[in-house]
């Protein structure tokens, strides 16, 4: 992995039922029990996070309101407060500042450090870690979980590993194990669809997928086939990177049972907003369009996209529903994203997404 050159250390932590922790943090009637941030289930809304209690009775983010409500009538629904989540952010990024620059956010509550040249600790990353865990409980009153490593994958991979308020480690000697014996479906981009072929055709674990060479792997999927081979091996190159001009923002999901029609799709819509607008974080003013990925049941895709049009929640619905037109037919997955240009450009999205109705 990587020749003679020196590993890389990379930590990747993760807020631990985010939205859920920082009410339980302001409400501390809220501890013990079962919580979840999102949309009434009176109406069709959908839960953007389920604290931990919540998830044991099967509760979990993007599900109907309603049906979390019957899987849980205990529960107690919290409206988003972004702008409150935003400021737990910013006090999670100044502890990571203090340990490196070099930080690449994935979504509010959420990101990847390099720390490889971070004199901290005698540079050890496992105790800069633990101190991040530490100082982000202290002073911004929620638990994270990290995962430790050599590359991106395999430190968000570990992080996820001992949720809630985890701390896992990988070192180089540990990593073929531990991928060997990875389920398929943890390996990032493999969602419920891939990881059932891949199931079928006897690929269940990552040792599994050491059968194949490179080019049987990229002969028969492609670039997810490419990417596989890598990983099933604990290689990625990708660095992480703190400084980049985003020309645009996205989320999508794929989903393990084909949605049969355009209003099961626009159901859809608010628990991929949720995520979205997590990602955009400081890219608001910066939006210029909107756009939507349609992947059908027979893998044709479509995009539609133009201007935003009121919020995008609107536009959303807008160009889902053009998108939809062109193949009326089950649904495997669905994204939506903004466009990024010059600061100039959607100076309103930004008090269109606070006042918008989740």
């Amino acid at each position: 992995m990587g020749g003679n050159r020196p590993f890389r250390k990379i930590i990747h932590v993760d807020a631990d039922s985010f939205y859920a922790s920082v009410e339980e943090r302001d409400d501390p009637t809220l501890i013990g029990k079962p919580v979840v941030v999102g949309g009434r289930p009176d109406g069709r809304g959908v839960i953007a996070t389920a604290n931990y209690l919540a998830r044991g009775y099967g509760v979990r983010s993007a599900m109907p309101s309603a049906q979390a409500l019957r899987l849980c009538p205990d529960l107690t629904f919290l409206r988003p407060d972004m702008a409150k989540y935003r400021e737990a952010s910013e006090g999670m990024h100044r502890v990571f500042q203090r340990y490196t620059k070099t930080i690449e956010p994935l979504s509010l509550d959420e990101a990847y450090l390099d720390v490889s040249e971070s004199e901290r600790y005698q540079g050890s990353a496992t105790r800069m870690a633990q101190a991040i865990k530490a100082e982000v409980f202290n002073e911004v009153g929620i638990r994270v979980s990290a995962g430790v490593s050599v590359n991106k994958f395999l430190a968000k991979v570990a992080s996820d590993w001992e949720k809630p308020d985890g701390l896992t480690v990988l070192t180089p000697d540990q990593i073929q194990d531990f991928v060997g014996q990875l389920p398929v479906r943890k390996f990032p981009g493999v969602g419920p669809k891939l990881a059932e072929k891949l199931a079928a055709d006897g690929f269940q674990h990552g040792q599994d997928l050491l059968r194949l060479s490179r080019r049987e792997w990229v002969k028969g999927f492609g670039a997810m086939g490419e990417r596989l081979y890598h990983l099933a091996r604990g290689v990625d190159q990708r660095a992480v990177k703190s400084q980049r001009t985003r020309k645009s923002v996205s989320v999508e999901n794929t989903y393990g049972d084909d949605l049969p029609d355009l209003a099961h799709c626009q159901a859809q819509l608010p628990s991929l907003l949720v995520k979205l607008e997590e990602r955009m974080q400081t890219h608001a003013d910066r939006v210029r369009g909107v756009f939507v990925k349609v992947k059908f049941a027979d893998f044709s895709q479509t995009t539609a996209e133009g201007p935003l049009l009121i919020d995008l929640a609107n536009s959303g619905r807008h160009y889902l529903a053009e998108a939809y037109a062109r193949n009326p037919s089950p649904v495997r997955l669905l994204g939506i994203g903004v466009r990024l240009g010059p600061l100039e450009w959607g100076a309103q999205i930004e008090l269109e997404l606070r006042e918008r109705e989740l």
